[in-house]
């Protein structure tokens, strides 16, 4: 099983407890409103939806990782790599994606999570590429794919619920510039 740890978060696979605390985050109208139509979901939901990503893990080896505050155990939400069927066009892809909780919001959770996951993408799995993809006009989002050394790759229209969206992209070998250098 796969663990990666940063200085203030453990990113794991899914465990049940689990369920109650992402299906509070996925509850959240603000928290999810850069998500496809902005449909909140319920427990029942967030549970289909971790069993999906956990087979995402076996079929791909890679998925989406819980996301635990390390001083306090508390799950803060997700961070991983998934391939984004949602928009057909930038396919094949994988994507590194986030959602935290509204109280661990402007603390740089989610650039440190996702940074990890980049990491992972590229020095774990080998990947040639990543992208992340947000709605025009989620601008939290394209602050932390700018941090994380993504460039704006296109913006176009999802099928899945008909919202703007921009594409940003990161090559391994853009990659590896960066952390040359630092």
């Amino acid at each position: 099983m796969v663990t990666l740890e940063t200085p203030r978060l453990i990113l794991r696979r899914w465990r049940e407890e689990d369920v109650a605390p992402m299906a509070a985050v996925n509850a959240d109208p603000e928290v999810m409103r850069w998500i496809r139509d902005g449909s909140v979901r319920d427990e029942d939901q967030t549970r289909s939806g971790i069993q999906a990503w956990e087979s995402e893990w076996e079929a791909q080896g890679f998925g989406l990782f819980a996301v635990e505050i390390r001083s306090t155990g508390e799950l803060a939400g997700f961070t991983g790599l998934s391939v984004p069927g949602f928009l057909p066009e930038v396919l094949p892809a994988v994507e590194v994606g986030w959602r935290l909780g509204r109280s661990h919001w402007g603390q740089g959770l989610a650039t440190e999570a996702a940074a990890a996951a980049v990491r992972f993408a590229f020095e774990e799995r080998g990947l040639e590429r990543t992208v992340s993809i947000t709605q025009v006009g989620n601008d939290a989002s394209e602050r932390i794919m700018t941090k994380l050394g993504m460039r704006l790759d296109r913006e176009t229209v999802s099928p899945a619920g008909g919202r703007r969206v921009r594409v940003f992209a990161l090559s391994s070998d853009q990659y590896a510039a960066t952390t040359t250098r630092h």
